[in-house]
């Protein structure tokens, strides 16, 4: 198992890989057709992508967290 204080990362990994998963596939397709050479750039753009989004989750997510939970005790 692994131990509570490293739940953040843990969050922050899993949520950054599903997402730049989906978002780079979605885009590459959408931009270059699933054609030869599909899987290449869809990981160059993964690979480009994924410290970016793993990052933000990390800097962004307590503070939307924190948000989020003002605006439901103001509102409840």
């Amino acid at each position: 198992m692994i131990a509570p204080r490293f739940a953040p990362l843990v969050f922050a990994i899993l949520m950054s890989i599903y997402m730049v998963t989906a978002m780079t596939f979605v885009i590459t397709w959408a931009n270059t057709g699933i054609s030869e050479g599909f899987t290449l750039r869809w990981f160059r753009a993964f690979y480009i992508a994924w410290p970016i989004a793993f990052t933000l989750i990390m800097l962004g997510a307590p503070r939307i967290q924190r948000i989020v939970a003002k605006r439901i005790k103001t509102l409840a």
